[in-house]
């Protein structure tokens, strides 16, 4: 099935398969030749189409900028298995990628899921990173810091994805219907989300598998999840240390605002800006502030904390 139409597609943008590993192949966009790798990692229930601004943008600064469809989206491997979608092994699809990249000097972007891996990443020091970027995705700490009611509400979905198999078939539903639905309510730029974009998200989704691997991703989440806790509170994990700047759309139907507010608590070098008037989706609604953002950043050597 052709996911991303050719009027759609950037012709600075090249997409190639990539093998990682005896039982993994990802989907992968990419644009530039730099020797400096920017690897931006896509969410829930995205395709790597939606780093399409960002692409040709990183490639004028330099970077071999790559965009993975994150395993059971796109043409990459679907594992059937719940445990095949456990966070630590999301972070080593990234650092198998990262190191077929050949890249010794790495960015890493990721928005919502793909923004969760990253904070995780970068956590446990997986591999060197220079800069990590984050758009409308808490700290893990952070977010269990902030939780209280009125994120409860937000977060129905999490609950409701742990139920098998009847998520991904009412989610399935007329072509999708309802993957369209998510990005049609929750924007603040329609013209960002056209019907011809939000057919890619639902054509993305109608794959055979597809939904249930997406889905897998709440599911997986658990498993590991004692280890980890265990290391927050023994004080295991230290702060991350690597310059990070956090994008965050102020007006986010799933993730509230206040879940950023001790992230300093838990990086060191840290920038945080927020969008007004954009939503969850903001590298998409608002791909020329976040570009300006990702360039400042990215080409800055100052390193500081600071909240806009």
């Amino acid at each position: 099935m052709e996911i991303v139409p050719d009027d759609l597609k950037n012709p600075e943008i090249v997409t190639s398969m990539i093998n990682v590993g005896p039982n993994m192949t990802f989907e992968v966009d990419h644009c530039g030749d730099g020797e400096h790798l920017a690897i931006c990692l896509h969410g829930f229930p995205e395709h790597s189409f939606s780093w399409r601004y960002q692409l040709p943008m990183l490639a004028k600064l330099g970077f071999t900028a790559w965009a993975p469809n994150l395993r059971g989206y796109g043409n990459t491997s679907r594992p059937s298995a719940v445990k095949d979608y456990s966070l630590s092994a999301l972070v080593e699809d990234v650092a198998q990628l990262i190191i077929a990249s050949e890249k010794k000097r790495v960015t890493l972007i990721g928005h919502d899921w793909g923004g969760f891996i990253a904070w995780e990443f970068a956590i446990i020091n997986r591999l060197p990173l220079e800069r990590l970027i984050v758009c409308n995705c808490p700290h893990p700490r952070s977010f269990f810091d902030a939780f209280g009611w009125s994120q409860l509400r937000k977060s129905w979905y999490m609950f409701f994805f742990q139920i098998p198999w009847i998520p991904e078939y009412f989610s399935g539903l007329k072509k999708g219907l309802a993957i369209g639905k998510i990005f049609e309510k929750t924007n603040r730029n329609s013209s960002a989300f056209p019907a011809e974009v939000v057919a890619v998200y639902r054509r993305n989704a109608s794959q055979p598998g597809a939904l249930k691997a997406m889905i897998n991703f709440y599911r997986g989440w658990r498993y590991g999840y004692l280890e980890r806790e265990r290391k927050w509170r023994n004080g295991l994990f230290e702060p991350i240390t690597t310059p990070t700047l956090m994008i965050w759309g102020e007006e986010d139907d799933f993730l509230e605002k206040n879940l950023t507010a001790n992230t300093q608590n838990y990086v060191r070098d840290l920038q945080i800006r927020f969008l007004s008037g954009a939503s969850h989706w903001v590298q998409q609604e608002c791909p020329d502030d976040v570009n300006e953002l990702i360039q400042g950043f990215v080409t800055s050597t100052k390193q500081t904390v600071r909240v806009d």
